[in-house]
């Protein structure tokens, strides 16, 4: 029989709380305040002599230089290369998912056609929903969290080598199979997503305290590698031209993922002979307190300002990211030279993960999360004026050039954001329910960027006007013009898809004009009153 875990573990990562400072109690008549934006968090109660003087040490601490960080140990540096490895198959659905099969299916189906299929990325956003189910089930002789990450990446490697068989037929035909598609990897996001949540939940444990914050650059690394994979790489091994250049066979789909499903058993396997710490569990507690538990969490007052920083963090650059590189490829880019573009960009990502962790390690882990988003959003306009300028094949080396430098910077911006917000979290974040607290924040992150995609590819074609010119007598709307499938039936009747309004433009205009004001007026000024806050307004139990 499983065995059920309460609420979560008691360990000794409580003590990486790093109290901010306080304002010190007056001593000489004169009194000393803490920040405008804090005062109002400041509680003042009677204390003891020891208490006072207790809290004058603890503020002086804060006032000396911090000690320099250790060397990071052997087994520190064993359960990094452990985490990424998890994370890494993390990321191989995912980018199949985000990455690759919009640019394949692009070919034959509408914007609000590829709306469709982008809900199949929502479950790695909703996960909290199960995350308690995850954090108190478990087998003791398995131990807390292989208990579920090796059922899990069993799944997904059978799961992927089911579909890779009719791989092809779905991708030359999905038109007819778009809601097959949808489910297939809808549930393939799931697993991952629980997978997540285990592995979340161990890298607490794994790491030591003062190494806590590496765990965010595993997770940057790890999923950025998963998804480079499946996404630029798979992407070019499969375009045929890319293939007859080198003279190397094509890369299916199918074979593809044949790939990652035995690259899932043999991490499996693996697992099987690496031994997990016990950890400390209270033997009282059920599956209903433990969802008890994440409702305390969420009625936290400064969790809510949190996750609703997170829902509105991404509206900027929603439209370029959902959009822009796949307006790129209809406009000529080759899916080679798209690859191209994110093979160099690829160890800028890895290099802001471990910028982004370092950067995060002092008394402000938000910084670099805050300072990134000008540069996010600038980006997000030049990206949207590349679309608009994008030359006609081919394209020339100065403009390819200048996509790739464009490419880079968004997306090491994008990375160090992503690292700052992922170690604020683990700092934050009480031991006590650490994986269902991880994932609580996590969600609201991921979703942030998720709930968008939806309504800006529904968006694109709405305010999209197509016609199929077939003579100079006869125009018609043709809303299919909007897809390459489209372009290619009005060409078979003599006619000539034209664009009249690309609503790809309006979308990305209301996006930015959004994020510019939201930066300016909530998330910054926000961002630094929750980074000003003492650890124990995040407790859950104090």
């Amino acid at each position: 029989m499983p065995q059920r875990s309460p609420r979560g573990i008691t360990t000794s990562l409580e003590s990486i709380s790093v109290h901010p400072r306080t304002p010190k109690t007056p001593r000489t008549g004169d009194q000393r305040y803490a920040p405008d934006d804090v005062i109002d968090e400041v509680e003042l109660n009677p204390l003891t002599e020891d208490a006072r003087e207790d809290d004058r040490l603890r503020e002086d601490a804060w006032d000396r230089e911090p000690p320099r960080p250790k060397k990071i140990s052997p087994k520190d540096k064993r359960s990094m290369v452990l985490l990424v490895i998890l994370y890494l198959i993390q990321g191989f659905p995912l980018g199949l998912a985000l990455g690759s099969l919009p640019f394949l299916l692009r070919e034959h189906l509408s914007y609000s056609q590829l709306a469709i299929f982008s809900l199949s990325s929502y479950p790695y956003s909703l996960k909290l929903l199960w995350s308690p189910i995850v954090d108190s089930f478990f087998f003791r002789s398995f131990g807390r969290r292989k208990s579920w990450i090796l059922p899990m990446q069993l799944i997904i490697g059978t799961l992927m080598l089911a579909i890779s068989f009719n791989a092809e037929e779905y991708i030359n035909n999905p038109a007819d199979h778009i809601y097959t598609i949808s489910a297939v990897f809808t549930l393939l996001v799931t697993f991952s997503a629980t997978q997540d949540i285990a592995v979340d939940g161990w890298a607490l444990t794994l790491l030591s305290e003062e190494n806590l914050a590496y765990a965010a650059t595993c997770q940057t690394i790890g999923l950025n590698t998963g998804y480079f994979a499946s996404f630029t790489v798979f992407l070019a091994l499969n375009s045929q031209s890319f293939a007859d250049k080198w003279h190397i066979p094509r890369l299916s789909l199918g074979a593809y993922l044949q790939f990652c499903s035995v690259f899932s058993y043999a991490v499996t396997v693996w697992l099987l002979f690496i031994k997990e710490d016990k950890e400390a569990v209270e033997e009282d507690l059920n599956i209903k307190t433990v969802y008890k538990t994440m409702w305390t969490i969420v009625k936290l007052r400064h969790v809510q300002t949190l996750c609703l920083l997170h829902l509105f963090a991404k509206i900027g650059w929603a439209a370029t990211d959902a959009a822009s590189q796949l307006k790129m490829v209809e406009k000529g880019l080759g899916r080679e030279d798209l690859a191209v573009a994110v093979l160099i960009d690829f160890p800028f990502q890895i290099l802001g993960g471990y910028v982004a962790g370092r950067w995060s390690r002092g008394e402000n882990p938000l910084r670099p999360w805050m300072y990134a988003f000008w540069p996010r959003l600038l980006l997000a306009l030049v990206s949207t004026l590349f679309v608009f300028w994008f030359p006609k094949p081919p394209i020339h080396l100065g403009f390819f050039i200048l996509l790739i430098v464009q490419t880079v910077l968004s997306s090491f911006a994008g990375t160090i954001q992503f690292g700052g917000i992922s170690a604020f979290h683990t700092r934050i974040a009480d031991p006590i329910v650490g994986g269902t607290y991880m994932t609580l924040l996590a969600t609201f992150t991921n979703m942030g960027g998720t709930w968008p995609r939806y309504f800006v590819l529904k968006g694109v074609d709405f305010f999209s006007v197509a016609t199929c010119n077939i003579s100079n007598d006869l125009t018609v709307a043709a809303a299919e013009c909007v897809s390459d499938h489209g372009k290619q039936a009005c060409k078979e009747i003599g006619g000539d898809c034209v664009t009249e309004r690309d609503g790809f433009y309006i979308v990305s205009a209301v996006c930015i004009g959004l994020g510019v004001i939201s930066v300016i007026f909530h998330m910054i000024p926000t961002a630094r009153k929750l980074q000003a806050l003492p650890m124990s307004k995040w407790k859950v139990y104090q």
